[in-house]
């Protein structure tokens, strides 16, 4: 049987298109930082006759506006921190207001959380607090698109209000009602967009699926989406309600695997008919890299159930978005034969090397 040669530009043009793809991921790593979203977190006691503020700022978000580590090695002292204590407390100051309330320093600790270690903040206020407790907030506006705080506001009533400050709309007053109830929601989305890691390893779960054939594709797509957010969704919950939990120093470096092993499945087939019950136990592990932003709040269980729900909405938004974006595309150049080895291995290669620095900058402080 006579076979025919691809034309020299055909194979060019697939090249390029190779070279292209592996170029995108590349620029993806830029804004991709190894360390997880940025977040800060305040407890806001609003009473008649003042307001106590804690501020929780991680280290690494600091450092990485101030430049705290004196000594270059990558590892912060609190003898580093309390030196850059009077810089600190000028920077954050600026950058936190409420309406009729001068806010003074009063304390300030250092904590570890899960995901590293944190700079507590004290701040009092002899005010009367304004109606409605507008917080005006910029830290971080000018140089991390990522960061959010989560602020829970406690009420002389007992009541509690949850709250998502961005940096960018710091002039808009956060109110009840409305704006809290969506907050978590908005959050779920951000944290999915701004985890270039998980829609990376979605991403190779995607790419033999939407490049294989035709009449099994949509529900290829649909039932891998569909195992990574159970699967996700499930360590979420155990996670964030307390049950099970692993630090960050190892949930982080694990998810960088968990894309280098999907990428090279792609390549050269490792688990065969368990490919699907991997991207679950894959979709646990990602579960764990969710979880930290609903942890630091100690809500009340009812509160928290609902929080943890919306939570997760936002998470799935965010991703069926991703997915209504990608998938057709894919779907469209896995129409095309010749197409799709150099698409499937240019991104699996692409996806791995990536993951690979990741790795490296994520194990490289725990194994310091």
């Amino acid at each position: 049987m006579k076979t025919t040669a691809l034309p020299r530009s055909d194979n060019a043009l697939r090249r390029g298109f190779a070279a292209a793809l592996l170029t995108l991921l590349a620029l993806l790593a830029m804004p991709a930082s190894a360390h997880k979203a940025s977040d800060a977190y305040l407890q806001v006691d609003a009473r008649s006759g003042g307001v106590d503020v804690r501020w929780d700022i991680a280290l690494r978000d600091l450092d990485a506006v101030l430049a705290l580590d004196a000594d270059g090695d990558r590892a912060l002292t609190w003898g580093e921190v309390r030196t850059a204590l009077p810089r600190i407390e000028a920077h954050v100051l600026s950058r936190l207001a409420i309406d009729g309330c001068a806010l003074r320093p009063a304390a300030q600790a250092l904590e570890t959380r899960s995901d590293g270690a944190y700079l507590a903040l004290t701040l009092h206020a002899d005010c009367t607090p304004p109606p409605g407790l507008p917080l005006r907030y910029t830290l971080f506006a000018e140089s991390d698109a990522t960061h959010r705080a989560i602020a829970q506001v406690r009420w002389p009533d007992g009541r509690n209000e949850v709250r998502l400050l961005d940096p960018a709309t710091a002039s808009a007053p956060a109110t009840a009602g409305a704006s809290s109830s969506s907050s978590f929601v908005a959050e779920g989305v951000h944290h999915i967009l701004t985890g270039y890691d998980h829609l990376l390893f979605l991403l190779c779960l995607l790419l033999p699926a939407a490049l294989g054939r035709q009449g099994r594709t949509l529900w290829a797509v649909a039932g891998i989406a569909t195992l990574f957010t159970v699967a996700h969704s499930l360590t979420l919950a155990l996670s964030a309600l307390g049950g099970v939990s692993l630090p960050a120093s190892i949930v982080e470096p694990a998810i960088a695997l968990t894309i280098v092993v999907a990428a090279i499945d792609n390549l050269r087939p490792l688990f065969g008919r368990w490919r699907l019950a991997v991207t679950f136990a894959f979709g646990l592990v990602h579960g764990f890299g969710f979880a930290g932003v609903l942890q630091e709040l100690e809500l009340p269980a009812a509160e928290f159930g609902w929080a943890l729900l919306r939570f997760n909405a936002g998470l799935e938004l965010g991703q069926l978005g991703v997915l209504a974006l990608a998938a057709p595309v894919l779907i469209a150049v896995g129409r095309a034969p010749a197409w799709r080895r150099p698409v499937l291995q240019g991104g699996s290669l692409a996806a791995a090397a990536l993951a690979l620095v990741w790795f490296a900058e994520r194990a490289g402080p725990a194994l310091a």
